[in-house]
């Protein structure tokens, strides 16, 4: 109920449920749907998720450019795995222009909040 009446967490909330069949039957199309409607919301982590799908293909079309708007929009609130996800993208020009230096910044970002692989990306840009 809470999700039908606009609440962003209930929504994100029931759209991982669907996503990974937690107390209802899996259901991608309702997860695609429930974290579209909290991504619209501002919420970082349905962006995030809504972002994966798309870059997977998952319960909706292949879209980079799509997946990496989203990305975007997370990263920009602080949600260190949209920041690696689209300093990945920056760095491989998938969806976005290719750009170093923003991948870079965006791995700064990510890897100083203990991201593993961000400060792997951004040691390795660092040397070369």
């Amino acid at each position: 109920q809470a999700a039908e009446q606009g609440l962003v967490m209930a929504q994100y909330a029931l759209g991982r449920c669907y996503e990974l069949g937690t107390g209802v039957v899996q259901d991608e199309d309702a997860a695609v749907k429930l974290y579209r409607q909290a991504a619209e919301q501002g919420l970082a982590k349905a962006q995030h998720a809504l972002g994966r799908r798309y870059e997977s293909g998952t319960g909706i079309a292949k879209d980079f450019a799509a997946a990496a708007r989203l990305y975007r929009l997370a990263a920009d609130q602080g949600f260190a795995c949209s920041q690696y996800a689209i300093g990945s993208y920056c760095m491989l020009g998938r969806g976005v222009t290719h750009d170093v230096t923003e991948a870079a910044r965006y791995f700064r970002l990510s890897a100083d909040q203990g991201d593993a692989k961000a400060q792997c990306w951004l040691g390795f840009l660092c040397e070369h």
